[in-house]
């Protein structure tokens, strides 16, 4: 069994695969936090193994992606010392084995460079990545697996906290698709402000992408929240929340000489 350890700015999600079915079978989030102790993880991460009947011992190979540096160590020793597992952590230097690229092997992150890869490895195409999570990125990828750039733009869940911290009367609220487009309330007003801002958003950005490029590649949405604007799957060519934590997984085995 493999297990992918995407350590994000909201959540480290840690996600096991099972080679003989080839599917991704369970997945378990813990809260990033920087001072996290490899002892914690061991214990969470070890009561949702016995919940779930999946013995450590079932666990033979260990991938990270990292965008929060300060709990890599912490990752790191977690899989030693309850995995007894030495971890593959990518980084630039693992994109020289892929058949997809960038320019900028140290200033993109991990968790894009997955998605490039799992995206690019299923099909073969240009496509742009549209990935929900604490942060809105794009990712334009050409037909030869090369990163033409990214856009970012803070995510659903972060601009629901900025709103709130940064005025005295606006509460945060659960994050719902509203009814109609018109508030009628301040939480309906916030929701219906974000969800169809957000809608917005991404087909504007979609659009401008696409006028630039002068030809229509795939587009692939994943992240957490991925599913929840049912107004844009239209746009969608794909949905796979799985994206990053494949990337990780064929990442991983690129460059640790077990590629399937």
């Amino acid at each position: 069994m493999f297990l992918s350890i995407d350590a994000g700015n909201s959540n480290i999600v840690f996600s096991f695969y099972n080679p003989s079915s080839k599917s991704w079978t369970n997945e378990f989030r813990v809260e990033t936090r920087r001072d996290l102790t490899e002892l914690e993880l061991e214990q969470k991460v070890g009561l949702f193994l016995m919940e779930n009947g999946i013995r450590s011992q079932a666990i033979s190979k260990v991938g990270i992606s990292s965008v929060v540096p300060e709990i890599n160590k912490t990752l790191e020793l977690f899989s030693r010392k309850f995995l007894g597992i030495d971890p593959y952590l990518i980084s630039g230097r693992s994109y020289a084995r892929l058949p997809v690229s960038t320019s900028r092997p140290d200033e993109i992150g991990s968790d894009l460079m997955c998605n490039v890869m799992a995206a690019y490895h299923r099909y073969r195409t240009s496509c742009i990545i549209v990935d929900f999570g604490t942060a809105l990125t794009f990712t334009v990828v050409d037909d030869h697996g090369m990163v033409l750039g990214v856009n970012i733009a803070p995510g659903i869940k972060t601009a629901i906290r900025s709103l709130s911290s940064s005025t005295s009367k606006l509460p945060e609220v659960v994050l719902e698709v509203p009814d109609s487009a018109i508030g009628q309330n301040t939480i309906h007003s916030i929701q219906a402000g974000i969800i169809f801002g957000y809608v917005g958003l991404v087909n504007g950005m979609l659009d401008a992408i696409i006028e630039e490029l002068d030809y229509t590649p795939q587009v692939i949405a994943t992240g957490g929240l991925s599913h929840f604007l049912p107004k844009l799957q239209r746009r969608f060519d794909h949905v796979d929340r799985n994206l990053t934590v494949e990337g990780i997984r064929l990442i991983t085995e690129m460059n640790t000489g077990d590629q399937k």
